[in-house]
């Protein structure tokens, strides 16, 4: 199949920039873009290690990160099932980037910049959700912000299509690599086993 091998090769094909792409970016927090970001539950945390790229969902029942300052963001790391993929990625190596989703709208805010973890007891305090703390929290320093077109969303219908019937399910993906598990009895429980374990 023919690949596109050079940067030259990539721009001629798809022509300059549209003006917008370019104006729209921040390298600090604006009042707009804090209000946008202080409005979201839900953030894709994207991180690289040596073993390739890796895309995590974040959430809460409030804001997601917390703003520190205009270009840090602090979001912490809670209770999940110990892979810690993004984790071991920031610790060696920086790169990350966050896009923040809000339901509804149409557009998301991107984030890139570097990150580090810390388990400092008055950054960890600064999280509590039924009297737990995190162990560790993800301070993000901003190197450029903006807002993505809506395009991607209003094709995909992603707010207003509703998804089909035969969307395998969690118990069922684990099924399919591990024969005898029992896939049904593992998403007949999972709600009530999730709720002592949110945080």
């Amino acid at each position: 199949m023919p690949q596109i091998t050079d940067i030259a090769s990539l721009e001629a094909l798809y022509g300059e920039p549209v003006p917008a792409s370019l104006t729209k970016v921040a390298i600090r927090m604006t009042p707009l873009y804090r209000q946008w970001i202080e409005a979201a539950r839900f953030v894709v945390l994207s991180t690289v290690g040596p073993e390739g790229t890796d895309a995590s969902p974040r959430g809460d029942d409030g804001p997601v990160v917390k703003i520190a300052d205009d270009h840090t963001l602090l979001l912490p790391d809670w209770r999940g099932n110990n892979r810690i993929d993004s984790l071991r990625n920031i610790v060696r190596d920086g790169r990350a980037s966050l896009m923040f989703m809000i339901p509804g709208t149409t557009n998301v805010v991107r984030c890139n910049g570097t990150a580090i973890l810390t388990t400092d007891a008055e950054m960890t305090e600064q999280f509590t959700q039924a009297g737990k703390h995190p162990k560790s929290v993800i301070v993000f320093t901003l190197a450029e912000m903006y807002f993505q077109c809506a395009k991607a969303i209003m094709r995909s219908g992603l707010w207003t299509t509703p998804h089909p019937d035969n969307v395998p399910t969690a118990g069922q993906f684990i099924q399919e690599m591990k024969a005898d598990f029992d896939g049904k009895s593992y998403d007949a429980g999972y709600a009530e086993y999730a709720k002592t374990r949110m945080w």
